[in-house]
């Protein structure tokens, strides 16, 4: 059996590397220049990390490398021998060098998962833009969800298209924010991830383009990856100011995707917001191009600075609704462990996606529906909202500050809104800073992450979960990780100092 499970050619594992522009190549504090074979050593292993390159991936043999390169063969075969030292390659005569992680190691992902809430003493983990449930209207809609439990517990349970209640709710919710709904277009799932992934079986097949902001969101991005899509970046506007309608026309135009995946409210992970009118333009490029453009809402209830004026939905611009989908949830407004998230489409999109549902989740759990139509026919909804901005007013005005103290040539614009911010760091490799500062006790992912092939390694997303102390104490944990990928040195693997959150 083959002791590897995929392979990287050498233009692509080329292409790839220069992706990371070659910033740590000279040392900037002292000017001293790596060998060369000691940068492409740490380049390959920085992929791995990232998970760009996947573990067990054949890697090209060394004369092929050296030619996509233009290095010597004894560069490469210097780099693999060091891989090979420190557990990052395997190799066997015959079969060829492979990645590997050293025993002990976490097996990288393109996306970060949660750390248990175990590891919460000793780690601050700015990975998941999630925080902490709005007491007490969680609990209080669970309580209520059990008093309305008893008549369903008759049934078989199974609600494809979500419960009638709920659906209603998210309907008139639509319906209050001035674009009328039935609950007829809309589809339950089990969060946004749910909604987008059967959007995704009816839209973006193996081998169908589909158009997506660049940067965007990591998670979405990985599963069109391993649906199969062609994914087709977009550059966003510069700081905050939404989309390039520009690019976006040119995009639309000569690619004719069938499918466009956008966030316009509080963007992940820079935190733009489009404006109306570029949502209608938007809107009216997609239309002519025939392609369906595939909304994310879910940051659109966390708007934080109550001067700013919230543009309508990007649906509003489509009263037919040929050409957008939408989706939304309770994860990101209320709580993350509230797996709830919704479709809003034409009836008729509705009645194939829920056709479909069979052969994958069969329907989303109960309660927890019962537990959001609680909420959003009570004050509940709205009082959680208040709690949520609240609260993330108060650590985005936190992160940010401790930032411009302690990292003061980091570039970023501070959004109006949503839980992400943006930052360029500086020159300085974000996955570099990435790994030095797990080992330092601060997680944080980097700019690629969010990108199509190794883009944005200058940059890393920060969410607002922290404040006060631990807001601080993060950003000293960051600059210290900054200091060191800038000094060429390493952070040492010691237990980090534990904080009070």
């Amino acid at each position: 059996m083959s002791p590897w499970t995929s392979s990287v050619g050498a233009p692509q594992l080329a292409r790839l590397l220069g992706s990371q522009h070659g910033r740590d190549a000279v040392t900037p504090l002292t000017g001293r220049r790596s060998p060369a074979y000691r940068s492409l050593a740490d380049g390959i292993r920085l992929l791995v990390l990232e998970g760009r390159v996947p573990v067990a991936a054949r890697l090209p043999a060394e004369r092929e490398l050296a030619t996509a390169l233009s290095v010597s063969r004894t560069t490469v075969a210097a780099a693999y021998e060091a891989l090979r030292g420190e557990g990052f390659l395997e190799s066997r005569r015959g079969a060829g060098s492979w990645t590997a992680v050293p025993a002990g190691n976490p097996l990288p992902t393109r996306a970060l998962e949660p750390l248990p809430p175990e590891a919460a003493g000793s780690v601050i983990d700015l990975g998941c833009a999630a925080m902490t449930a709005p007491e007490p209207w969680l609990t209080r809609s669970f309580q209520g969800a059990l008093e309305e439990l008893p008549p369903y517990a008759h049934t078989h349970g199974d609600y494809p298209a979500g419960l009638p209640a709920l659906r209603r709710a998210v309907a008139d919710r639509y319906t209050a924010r001035g674009v009328p709904t039935m609950p007829e277009q809309i589809m339950i799932t089990t969060g946004a991830m749910g909604a987008v992934a059967a959007i995704c079986r009816q839209l973006a097949g193996r081998g169908e383009r589909v158009a997506v902001d660049s940067p965007s969101y990591a998670n979405v991005l990985q599963l069109m990856r391993e649906a199969g899509a062609r994914l087709v970046p977009v550059a966003m506007a510069g700081g905050i100011g939404g989309w390039d309608l520009p690019a976006w026309r040119q995009v639309l135009r000569d690619a004719a995707p069938r499918m466009a995946y956008v966030i316009a409210d509080f963007h992940n992970p820079t935190g733009a917001l489009a404006s109306e009118e570029q949502r209608r333009e938007l809107v009216e490029a997609a239309r002519a191009a025939g392609t369906v453009l595939v909304a994310d809402e879910t940051m659109s209830e966390l708007l934080l600075d109550p001067e700013v004026e919230l543009p309508r939905p990007l649906c509003a611009f489509d009263p037919a609704g040929s050409s957008i989908i939408t989706v939304g949830s309770a994860s990101k407004s209320i709580w993350a462990g509230l797996r709830i998230g919704w479709v809003r489409a034409a009836p008729d999109v509705i009645r194939s996606l829920v056709a479909a549902r069979a052969y994958a989740d069969l329907g989303t759990p109960v309660l927890e529906q019962l537990a959001v139509a609680w909420l959003m026919g009570s004050e509940g909804w709205d009082s959680a909202i208040a709690i949520r901005r609240a609260e993330a007013r108060e650590s985005r005005d936190a992160v940010v500050g401790a930032l411009r103290r302690h990292l003061p040539d980091w570039e970023f614009a501070v959004p109006h809104g949503g839980l992400t911010l943006w930052a360029r760091t500086g020159g300085l490799s974000g996955s570099r800073i990435a790994e030095a500062g797990e080992r330092l006790g601060v997680r944080v992912p980097s700019g690629p992450r969010f990108g199509v092939d190794g883009a944005f390694e200058g940059y890393v997303r920060l969410p607002f979960t922290v404040r006060g102390p631990v807001a601080e104490e993060a950003a000293t944990r960051l600059a210290e990780a900054a200091r060191l990928v800038a000094s060429g040195a390493t952070a040492a693997a010691e237990v980090p100092r534990t904080y009070v959150a």
